[in-house]
């Protein structure tokens, strides 16, 4: 897939509107049509694709700042084409949860699974960072709900299935240490 930087993207906007503006007064109408198309084609790829594909880059290298900036260049995410606006939800959530921000974090994340991504694993990741969240908030029923729906989804990778093998492991320990002092409360009396 081709992608542009978003700066390039606006330049090469502005370039083929003014080439097509002076090509109509200098020589007609007919030769500005191929700058006019081109302008409208790199306006309908920018709000059908966004800035995902670059702000995931930049997630990928670290860089947090300059991908909420580069994502914020994402003028209507409504617009976007599903899966990308699935991702720029994932995003949102990854850069919320990287400033520590549970609630953004939850919303980006519950909106990008409503929207439905593309991969099992994505999913599979986003219900358990939101299934972590719950758990950090000792939220545990919604934990196991977010458990739940990971369960039939096929995770392909390994890090992804040990990251959830361990989470499961906790909540089965967290069960075994609230049933032990659900008992040991009954001997006391």
């Amino acid at each position: 897939m081709l992608k542009i930087n978003i700066y390039l993207r606006f330049a090469l906007i502005a370039v083929c509107l003014l080439l097509g503006l002076f090509t109509i007064f200098n020589e007609s109408l007919l030769y500005s049509i191929p700058f006019f198309l081109g302008a409208i084609f790199l306006i309908v790829g920018y709000f059908m694709l966004g800035t995902v594909s670059s702000t995931a880059e930049m997630i990928q290298s670290g860089d947090f700042e300059g991908a909420e900036a580069n994502l914020r260049l994402t003028v209507k995410p409504e617009w976007l084409y599903t899966s990308n606006r699935a991702y720029y939800h994932l995003m949102k959530g990854t850069i919320c949860s990287q400033k520590k921000d549970n609630a953004g974090t939850e919303a980006a994340f519950n909106e990008a699974l409503k929207i439905g991504l593309p991969s099992d694993n994505e999913t599979a990741m986003l219900y358990l960072q939101l299934a972590n969240i719950a758990a950090t908030k000792n939220k545990w029923n919604i934990a196991q709900v977010h458990l739940k729906k990971l369960k039939p989804l096929k995770i392909t990778e390994p890090q992804l299935k040990a990251q959830v093998q361990q989470f499961e492991k906790a909540m089965q320990q967290r069960g075994q240490m609230k049933h032990m002092h659900q008992q040991g409360g009954r001997r006391r009396r």
